[in-house]
């Protein structure tokens, strides 16, 4: 059946990450974008400042009368348009008051063309208005014939202290030189002697230099002026960074959701391969996950109705046994009474015991049945002696197998169990290992680190490596001496790994170390409390011997 493009987990993942990449590159070109625009305003604003300082400096020290040709001498000396005007003419935001209270120019695009430079004149309620097409060479030497204008009637000091301030306030680098620069030609040298305005271009095209010579032999350098750089190096590595950091950053959510669901898929596997069968995994979409979900439900629902089914089954024909069982053995009970003869008489006793058999084995199915339900066990636990139950289980099987040596070895240690059911593990192996064993059995009780371990060892012919997975099976069967010649129903050992696992511990076997026949272990884990005790407790500090302690002796 085919699926919607829509359900396509992939298609989803792909469209995620082409629509972060498409938003990544987004916001990386509208921040390159904005970034350049604020440095470039920042160029020009520092830019400005420096004819804008010095004019608005002119015209404060200019009297009121004179203002209007200096206005006109100077703007046709720079190629563009001065107004000295109230604020409000200019129609300024808040935002651009301000920034003119606070003594800082303000350069914007003008809206015809070209550029707008806006400076307050201090002490007065007007504003300089400055507006040209374009700062070009003609404009930078203008600027150094009204800044000399400026400087040339100052001392040294008011010179020293005028530069200061454009400095400071522009960025620009205003020195007063000695001598003729090295970095001149001879045409260059003999213009700036003839106190003409040179403009001298750094020879990698990056930067320039204007220079003019005062009246006292002082040479004035502006500058280096550098270009605006659109794309610096550091900055382009920052946002190649920074988008690669947010495009990481969306492709981790992406996977890791995936992930995450892929985990709990994988934990609800775990879970059921436990035995808790009633585990699900939450759908939470229509793709293939969801879908997969929605199988892996499917299959556990119907694992979990099998088994329980075939649990209702193997119960319920138990339980039906018992009846004609019963029936049975009152029948041969009534022939026994009524007949006399020696050979009928050994025919009910051997049928006798083949129903004593049949019973016992009825009644391993009904104990298989009820460890193996998928809604487990109720364990009464409670703090068990593992000698305490070895010596019980000895003394109930020796009696029924005198040819054999049953003993004991370890001390008393104790395990938090059922009585009855490890009782019963422990006497499952004990009557395996006294059918198999040819004149010793042995239960040994040791403790390990994390668990209690009781080892049962017979000496008989033991086990095979390759047949050791097999005895855990439901009716095992060996090909080896441990036939039905030996009797058993192939169950006990398989309720014995069922009792071992409620009790979250474990059932091997191997060969025996002793004995040097099989070797079946039942590894039972200790308590917290258990652990807590068997923790080593650090020695004490030893304590250098003084010297007197040294000489002591």
């Amino acid at each position: 059946m085919r699926r919607a493009l829509s359900d396509s987990i992939f298609l989803r993942v792909y469209v995620a990450l082409l629509v972060a990449l498409v938003l990544t590159l987004g916001i990386a070109l509208g921040g390159f974008q904005l970034t350049n625009m604020v440095r470039l305003e920042a160029y020009q604003t520092r830019l400005g400042a420096a004819p804008m300082r010095l004019l608005v400096s002119q015209i404060a020290a200019t009297p009121e009368a004179e203002r209007g040709d200096f206005l006109n001498r100077t703007a046709r000396l720079l190629d563009g348009r001065l107004l000295l005007a109230p604020a409000a003419v200019f129609d300024l935001s808040w935002w651009e008051q301000r920034r003119l209270e606070a003594g800082r120019p303000l350069v914007r695009p003008h809206d015809d063309a070209g550029w707008q430079l806006l400076m307050a004149v201090p002490g007065e309620e007007r504003v300089l208005e400055f507006r040209l097409l374009h700062l070009a060479e003609r404009q930078l030497r203008g600027l150094m014939v009204s800044l000399h204008d400026t400087l040339q009637p100052m001392s040294a000091e008011q010179r020293s202290d005028l530069l200061a301030q454009l400095q400071q306030a522009s960025g620009l680098s205003f020195a007063l030189l000695p001598d003729i620069p090295q970095n001149l030609d001879a045409q260059q040298a003999s213009r700036l002697e003839a106190g003409r305005v040179v403009l001298n271009v750094a020879s990698h095209g990056q930067a320039m230099a204007l220079y003019t010579r005062l009246g006292d032999r002082a040479m004035l350098k502006v500058g280096p002026i550098r270009g605006f750089e659109t794309t610096p190096p550091a900055l382009i590595i920052a946002m190649i960074l920074a988008v690669i950091s947010l495009l990481g950053g969306v492709i981790y959510l992406v996977v890791r959701s995936l992930e995450a669901r892929l985990t709990r898929l994988e934990k609800a596997a775990t879970r059921i391969a436990g035995g808790y069968l009633d585990t699900r995994v939450r759908i939470e979409s229509n793709d293939f996950l969801g879908r997969l979900g929605m199988a892996f439900n499917g299959m556990a629902e119907r694992v979990q109705g099998l088994l329980g089914a075939q649990q209702d089954m193997i119960r319920a024909v138990s339980h039906e046994l018992r009846t004609p069982v019963a029936r049975i053995r009152f029948a041969l009970q009534m022939i026994e009474d009524m007949v006399e003869d020696d050979f009928v008489q050994r025919q009910i006793k051997g049928a006798d015991g083949d129903i004593e058999e049949l019973d016992k084995l009825i009644d391993e199915i009904l104990t298989y049945a009820r460890l193996n339900n998928a809604a487990g066990i109720q364990l009464d636990l409670g703090m068990v002696d593992c000698r305490e139950i070895a010596e019980q289980v000895c003394e109930t099987l020796a009696p029924l197998h005198p040819e054999l040596l049953l003993s004991i070895e370890g001390e008393g240690l104790e395990v938090e169990a059922e009585a009855r059911y490890l009782q019963r593990a422990l006497q499952n192996l004990v009557s395996n290992a006294c059918r198999h064993a040819d004149s010793r059995v042995l239960v040994r009780i040791t403790s390990d680190p994390q668990v209690v371990r009781l080892d049962v060892e017979d000496d008989g012919p033991g086990i095979n490596e390759e047949d050791r997975k097999k005895v855990f099976k439901p009716f095992a069967r060996l090909d080896d001496s441990r036939t039905r010649a030996s009797g058993g129903y192939g169950l006990g050992l398989s309720i014995v790994q069922k009792i071992l696992h409620s009790h979250g511990g474990s059932v091997v076997v191997d060969k025996g170390r002793s004995l040097k026949g099989a070797r079946f272990s039942l590894l039972l884990p200790l308590t917290s409390s258990q652990l807590e005790r068997k923790a080593p407790v650090p020695l004490p500090p030893v304590k250098p011997p003084s010297p007197r302690d040294e000489h002591a002796t």
